[in-house]
């Protein structure tokens, strides 16, 4: 491939030693059809001057990156799945592909893959994906860098040719490989495997990865594994706050499916809210709403609680209690600032922005089926409260419950108002991601091939990402 000069491979994964992954091969597909590529995304990295046929080698038979990891790597770990142990896990359909510095901040970043073949840890499973679980990832990775969340992206979605036998929808159905840009693929399930495995040594060369790769501030902090975990605290709290401001719904929010550096990835079965509602889960096999969207920070204290116990075993007990007992400050700040952000207003200081968040909260609550999640948003940004009355919801906004909220939101200046002269907030709807639309989509490349508002889809999502501009 031609190399760009923004192209910086930095492979720093094999550093980690057998102990963490293993060699594997991509298999070997009878089609490579691309789907979505996400240039943006690539040129991030160096990687948007590949031509269509260069991409189809790297990201769908996966020929190795210039100067980057040959071969892959199958990462291991383990994890909590519903709160019940599980050893028998690891990258069972997917490895680390490369890993390269982010144009402009200097970040190491990962290029993983999900569907790409078997590997020591597959089981039983074909180490196949879905093309319409691959679709469902593209549509909420754009989603969610639109509203402002961090998470994975989408790199590459290449359909693969095959017919895959699944269990949870109709079948057989059709096959792909996706590619996804992260921060780090390393897991609160990678430090558990080494701790269930009782390698303390093992725990320390982790965390010394992790603060040189991840976290290079930290690299003089006197106690260092403490340190580690309050970074970690700070950026889960963050996290479960801006899925609560998106209206966001994780799904599977195992510890092996959250990472060390605070991205969200891993949602196969994800939804975003059509209206508040705190027992809203995702998956269906979530009987008891343990992920639930209302659960979903306990969910997260519980996994990093469980990450603390694994730093246990190299550390002292109380700095890890003290950067666990951080959490609850971590979220509430990181709330107030994501509802913030998701209204377009300022910061007025602690006391009167959890006022104004809880109000916003008391308001969706009272609106109930009536009031859509994202059109609260959409109706609310930068506090114009004229707009909003004029809004096709504003006989709900006029009502006693939304009082105290109105009064809030008079109070407060907006942030860069000047966003609402943007040609998308004249519209009567916003741009949503709710399940009907997404099956919808499916249906027509199911039935058709027909990719068109598949595309359109993520146009009108790009156009939102640039409006919000969040």
């Amino acid at each position: 491939m031609p190399v760009s000069s923004a192209y910086r491979p930095d492979p720093r994964l094999p550093d980690l030693g057998p102990e963490f992954a293993d060699p594997v091969a991509a298999a070997d597909f009878p089609q490579t059809l691309l789907r979505f590529r996400n240039d943006r995304a690539a040129a991030t990295v160096g990687l948007d001057t590949l031509t269509d046929a260069e991409w189809v080698a790297h990201f769908g038979r996966f020929q190795p990156l210039p100067g980057n990891i040959d071969p892959p790597l199958a990462q291991r770990y383990h994890g909590h799945q519903f709160r019940v142990y599980n050893p028998d896990l690891g990258d069972g359909r997917g490895f680390t592909f490369a890993q390269l510095r982010e144009v402009g901040t200097d970040r190491l970043l990962d290029l993983g893959t999900k569907g790409s073949g078997t590997t020591p840890w597959s089981r039983t499973a074909d180490g196949r994906l879905t093309l319409k679980g691959g679709m469902r990832e593209v549509l909420a990775t754009a989603m969610l860098e639109a509203l402002g969340v961090p998470t994975s992206k989408s790199f590459s979605l290449i359909e693969t040719g095959e017919a895959l036998e699944r269990g949870d929808e109709p079948s057989p159905t059709r096959s792909a490989v996706l590619t996804r840009l992260s921060h780090s693929h390393i897991r609160f399930g990678t430090f558990q495997r080494q701790a269930f495995l009782e390698q303390p040594r093992e725990i320390v060369r982790l965390v010394d990865y992790v603060i040189e790769t991840y976290y290079p501030e930290l690299d003089h902090a006197p106690d260092r594994t403490s340190a580690l975990l309050t970074a970690v605290v700070e950026r889960a709290g963050t996290l479960a706050a801006s899925w609560m401001a998106a209206g966001f719904v994780h799904g599977v929010l195992n510890t092996d499916n959250m990472n060390i550096t605070g991205e969200s990835f891993d949602y196969g079965p994800y939804r975003f809210l059509p209206h508040n509602d705190p027992n809203f889960v995702a998956a269906y096999f979530d009987s008891q709403g343990l992920y639930s969207f209302g659960r979903q920070p306990e969910a997260v204290f519980w996994n990093l609680q469980n990450l603390g116990g694994c730093l246990s075993m190299v550390g002292e007990q109380q700095p890890l209690v003290d950067a666990l007992n951080g959490f609850a400050d971590a979220y509430r700040g990181g709330l107030a600032a994501a509802m913030l952000k998701r209204l377009g207003l300022k910061s007025r200081g602690r006391d009167l922005d959890a006022g104004l968040v809880n109000a916003a909260f008391t308001a969706l609550a009272a609106g109930g089926e009536r009031l859509r999640w994202e059109p609260f948003f959409f109706d609310w940004f930068c506090g114009d409260v004229g707009r909003a009355m004029a809004s096709p919801r504003g006989d709900i906004y006029g009502g006693q419950p939304f009082a105290d909220f109105r009064r809030r939101v008079a109070e407060t200046e907006p942030d860069r108002p000047g966003r609402l002269l943007d040609p998308y907030f004249a519209k009567a709807e916003p741009e949503e991601l709710l399940i009907d639309e997404i099956e919808a989509i499916w249906d027509r490349i199911a039935a058709e091939d027909d990719w068109t508002d598949f595309h359109a889809k993520l146009a009108r999502i790009e156009t939102a990402r640039k409006a919000w501009d969040l």
